[in-house]
């Protein structure tokens, strides 16, 4: 069935302004690393547009530019002018609660929009298809909430270009480390990666203890992820090789227990790392903070407790409620 909206028209909207980015950074003769950051944005920008119709190849080439001028610090932002700090307090402080209301706008679509949008019709089409409606109603939702912040602020849409693209530079090369990472692992998972980890896991550790087989894989998830930076890079790898066989297979436990607590084991390694560039490093820089390891810091007694509390429930959850033999 034919539909009005779909994902690909919001990769598009967002390509564009990537690219949009771009060229103002080539035109910009103050910004410290112009031609290196120009390319960055726009080959991303040219990704994120035309992905699906680029050779793998293409896109394989434009990852590889990207990361080397990431490597090389030729990624870097400029120095930006905050304006009059006393004005914008001012500011501020006149629209008080209000200059909440685009930021909660934004879940408000979101979340109807998820549950509704799949199902209306228009002309005898569908405005998303069922499967798109969530990511469909969170890109509605962020245009409302753009339109919204501009009644409110009464400021012109270069505003949204400037901030937007402020915002970018700071996030900087990180912005794209989660999908490389998640990529990563789905490679790792192809080339037999969990088969070795199982090897490895079996030869050093008494797993057909059923306490040492829960621990070995929520220590595995939560070390795993901290080498990658990406629980979804982890899991199919310590699932297939520790979780499958021997928590699930050898001692009868819950497969559905077992990869949601696996899951959160792994979120307490996302906290510890700066791999997990968008939890750890872009905090740092959009606040300016001077330790790179601040926020890690901060998060580090909680992602302890919290492992430690996902290994007891674990322990006395995943075999407790095993399925039911057929």
């Amino acid at each position: 069935m034919t539909t009005w909206l779909t994902l690909e028209n919001f990769f598009v909207l967002a390509g564009a302004f990537v690219v949009a980015l771009g060229v103002r950074i080539a035109t910009d003769v103050a910004h410290p690393k112009r031609w290196g950051s120009a390319v960055f944005w726009l080959l991303l920008g040219a990704c994120i547009i035309a992905g699906k119709r680029l050779p793998a190849e293409a896109i394989g080439y434009a990852v590889l530019v990207m990361t080397a001028l990431a490597a090389t610090k030729q990624v870097v932002p400029p120095h930006f002018d905050h304006g009059d700090e006393a004005e914008l307090t001012r500011r501020a402080t006149t629209l008080g609660g209000r200059l909440l209301w685009p930021v909660l706008l934004v879940p408000l679509v979101a979340v109807t929009g998820g549950f509704l949008l799949g199902k209306i019709e228009l002309g005898g089409a569908l405005v998303a298809l069922p499967a798109q409606a969530s990511q469909v109603s969170l890109g509605i939702g962020g245009l409302l909430a753009l339109a919204l912040a501009f009644g409110l602020t009464r400021e012109r849409p270069v505003a949204a270009v400037d901030e937007g693209g402020r915002l970018l530079q700071l996030i900087s090369w990180t912005l794209i480390l989660p999908q490389m990472l998640a990529a990563l692992g789905g490679i790792f998972a192809k080339a037999g990666v969990g088969d070795e980890v199982a090897k490895i896991v079996a030869a050093l550790l008494p797993v057909q203890h059923p306490l040492v087989a829960v621990i070995a894989y929520c220590a595995g998830m939560a070390l795993f992820t901290i080498m990658m930076g990406n629980a979804f890079a982890a899991f199919p790898v310590m699932t297939l090789g520790v979780g499958l066989p021997f928590i699930v297979q050898a001692h009868g436990g819950n497969p559905a227990v077992m990869g949601a607590l696996g899951m959160l084991s792994g979120y307490c390694g996302t906290l510890l790392t700066p791999m997990a560039a968008n939890f750890n490093l872009v905090p740092v820089r959009l606040l300016e903070l001077r330790d790179d390891h601040a926020v890690i810091r901060a998060q580090a007694p909680f992602a302890a407790a919290i492992w430690i509390f996902n290994v007891a429930v674990m322990y006395f959850c995943v075999y407790r409620f095993s399925p039911s033999p057929p």
